[in-house]
């Protein structure tokens, strides 16, 4: 029988009330069921990932480019922390991207640098101040405001359906209720826009929420098939699945960010050596090539 609470995907050409009822906040929060692709697969242990978080910070230090991301979390951690003692400071209010603006953003860096991903962000914030005007815009103004980016077409196509789905459900062009769903929660109704994937929507958890997620790009997919904690057969999905189960959620975001920014770097723990030129040193010690060497 056909489960009548299962969402489908949002093309803003359903019915008033299937746009009512997607929005509505559970009360009661459950999670949702994930079954384990690997289950006979023992790694990574948390053991495991404490140490080769340690050994990458001392390599790497924290990446620049996720140090605002970091006081984010901080700053969230200080706000609850303080709203459980009953008080809320000051200091914890201090501005920083919406979720919109990180989901938008997001979409932008698929399948481009991180340089023109973020030119192109910049770019349609000129245009555009506000999202209002992105969606009044002409999608060929938009296609070539973000152009820089690469795949405008596309992208502008999933960012005005993001903004009409939005403006219809909702009412204003606005994601900070999802601040007060949980996980299994955020990842049912940003799945529920047209264009919006589980690499998307694991980057707006973790960064632009501050919740526990580890998403998993090329990077960190050929890593994990590396250091063999996941089989040479697995894809990202399924990498998804097992590491985030694996992963201790305290750990999560901190080695999220070192085996991305460790995975462009380095050439000597990737399954993929030699098909293209990477930044560091071949020189230089990799401290994950330790844990591969009785494999």
């Amino acid at each position: 029988m056909q489960n009548p609470r299962k969402r489908k995907q949002i093309s803003c050409n359903g019915s008033k009330q299937l746009a009512e009822t997607s929005i509505k906040i559970p009360q009661n929060k459950t999670k949702i069921s994930i079954i384990e692709p690997y289950p006979s697969h023992s790694r990574p242990t948390p053991e495991e990932c404490l140490i080769i978080r340690d050994e990458l910070l001392e390599m790497h230090g924290f990446p620049e480019e996720f140090a605002q991301f970091r006081k984010d979390r901080q700053m969230s951690e200080l706000s609850s922390s303080n709203l459980v003692n009953g008080s809320l400071k000051s200091e914890c209010n201090v501005e920083k991207l919406s979720v919109l603006d990180g989901l938008v953003s997001t979409i932008l860096s698929q399948n481009t640098t991180d340089v023109n991903s973020q030119r192109a962000f910049a770019s349609l914030k000129a245009a555009f101040p506000t999202w209002e005007n992105v969606l009044e815009a002409d999608q060929k103004l938009l296609e070539n405001a973000i152009r820089c980016g690469g795949l405008a077409p596309t992208k502008a196509s999933c960012i005005k359906n993001l903004l009409r789905c939005l403006q219809e459900k909702r009412g204003m062009l606005c994601l900070e209720y999802l601040r007060n769903l949980s996980i299994d929660e955020v990842k049912s109704e940003l799945s529920s826009f047209k264009g919006i994937g589980p690499k998307t929507v694991a980057c707006v958890l973790l960064f632009h929420l501050q919740l526990d997620d580890f998403p998993v790009d090329t990077h960190i997919l050929q890593i994990a098939k590396t250091l063999r904690w996941v089989p040479e057969v697995a894809d990202a999905k399924k990498t998804y699945v097992h590491l985030n189960q694996r992963i201790p959620k305290e750990l999560k975001f901190d080695l999220n960010c070192l085996l991305f920014t460790h995975g462009k770097m380095c050439n000597r723990c990737s399954t993929k050596v030699g098909k293209r030129d990477k930044k560091e040193n071949v020189g230089k010690p990799c401290p994950l090539l330790s844990h591969c060497k009785d494999l």
